[in-house]
């Protein structure tokens, strides 16, 4: 609840102010840093869901120990909500990457992101706008598909459409 408090952003922002050299790996890191608790809490809610089930009871009296009730029951009926989640949320990753890159707070210039294309271009936005349209025109493509394609694997496992 703690992490949950501290927006993806403004965290990202305030961890990568403490790394010198800013990378990939930095970057990736501030993000997964602030942005994994909403997979954990989605994951949580459906362990305890799960956990309660008529098959992991009926499995408990057959015998079946913790590990194998675990690996063979409850995580295969949990990940289909943590991947749709997962899907959805790395497009707001990568939304987040570009703005911190275009805030000069991510990556650098030698480093393609789009972020960095955006703040490039934007000095030159009278002689050649399409250097700054296309970047963020492709950014937000990306985006809305990682969202299309989280909510289409959601329709796909979503046992109550079949």
């Amino acid at each position: 609840d703690v992490f949950f408090g501290i927006p993806l952003l403004l965290g990202g922002l305030v961890l990568l102010q403490a790394f010198t050299d800013r990378t990939v790996w930095t970057v990736t890191f501030a993000l997964t840093a602030f942005g994994w608790m909403q997979i954990a809490r989605v994951m949580r809610g459906a362990v305890i869901t799960q956990k309660q089930a008529d098959f992991v009871t009926a499995a408990r009296a057959l015998g079946a120990g913790t590990g194998r009730i675990l690996f063979r029951h409850i995580l295969p009926n949990v990940l289909g909500p943590v991947i749709v989640v997962a899907t959805i949320a790395l497009g707001g990753y990568i939304a987040t990457e570009a703005t911190l890159s275009y805030l000069g707070i991510g990556l650098k210039d030698p480093t393609v992101s789009w972020g960095v294309d955006i703040s490039a271009s934007q000095k030159d936005l009278r002689d050649g706008p399409h250097a700054l349209l296309m970047p963020a025109g492709f950014l937000s493509l990306t985006v809305l598909a990682f969202i299309l394609l989280g909510d289409a694997v959601r329709d796909a496992l979503d046992p109550k459409l079949r």
